[in-house]
C-alpha cells in the first residue's frame, strides 16, 4: 500500500470513529431527556394527587356554603349602594346606624349595637365620628345616669333625606332586575330563616360585624 493510500485509509477510520461517538452521545442525551421528562410527569402527577388528597374534606363544597352564599348576596347588594353613600361621605356602617336611629326616638348604646350588628369597639368609634359631625345626639338616661341614650339629630335627618332619593332609585333598579314578587318572597324567606335558627340554641351571642 502506498503512503497516500495509507493516509487516506487512516482518515476514513478516524472519521468513522468520530461519527460513531456523536451518534452514541445523541442517543444517550435523548434517553436522559426522556428519563427527565418521565420523572417530571410522574412527579407532577404525584403532586397533583397529593394536593387532591390534602384538600379533600368531608364537607359540602365551599360554593354551597350557606354563610358564603349569604355574604355573596349581601356584597352584590351593597355594591350598588356604596357609591351613593360615598358621595355623601358615609360608610355603610355609619349609614346603618343613622337608619337605625331614624326608626326610633332614642335608644341605648348596647341595644343599638344589637340592632345594627356591630361590635362595641367599632360602634364606639363610629359614634364618635357621627357625634363630631353633629349627626347624632347623646344624652344621659333618666332612669340610670350611668347609661347613655342616642338619637338622630336634625342634621342627621337632613342627611338621610338627601341620600333617600338615590337610595330609593337603587332599590327600584334592583326590584326591576330581580322582580318585585321574588324580592318580597326573598325577604320573607330570610325572616323565616332567621326566626327558625333563633331556636337552635347556639352558644355564640356575638351578633356583630367586626370590620368597618
Amino acid at each position: 500500500m502506498g503512503w497516500n493510500k495509507t493516509l487516506t485509509f487512516l482518515r476514513i477510520i478516524m472519521m468513522t470513529r468520530k461519527n460513531s461517538s456523536r451518534t452514541g452521545s445523541k442517543a444517550t442525551g435523548s434517553k436522559a431527556g426522556d428519563l427527565k421528562a418521565g420523572d417530571l410527569k410522574a412527579g407532577g402527577s404525584r403532586t397533583a394527587n397529593s394536593r387532591a388528597d390534602a384538600h379533600h374534606v368531608p364537607m359540602r363544597e365551599f360554593s354551597r356554603s350557606l354563610p358564603m352564599s349569604l355574604l355573596r348576596a349581601r356584597e352584590a347588594v351593597m355594591r350598588q349602594f356604596r357609591p351613593s353613600l360615598r358621595d355623601h361621605g358615609l360608610t355603610e356602617q355609619q349609614w346603618r346606624i343613622l337608619r337605625a336611629l331614624a326608626a326610633v326616638d332614642a335608644i341605648e348604646v348596647t341595644e343599638l349595637a344589637h340592632v345594627a350588628f356591630l361590635l362595641g369597639p367599632s360602634l364606639s368609634r363610629i359614634l364618635r365620628d357621627l357625634e363630631a359631625r353633629h349627626l347624632i345626639e347623646r344624652k344621659v338616661a333618666k332612669a340610670d345616669l350611668r347609661r347613655a341614650v342616642l338619637s338622630i339629630s336634625a342634621k342627621g335627618l337632613k342627611l338621610i333625606e338627601a341620600v333617600a332619593p338615590s337610595s330609593e332609585a337603587i332599590y327600584a333598579a334592583i326590584t326591576r332586575r330581580y322582580g318585585a314578587r321574588k324580592l318580597a318572597e326573598l325577604q320573607d324567606m330570610l325572616r323565616t330563616l332567621e326566626a327558625s335558627l333563633a331556636g337552635m340554641g347556639a352558644t355564640d351571642q356575638g351578633d356583630a360585624e367586626a370590620d368597618e
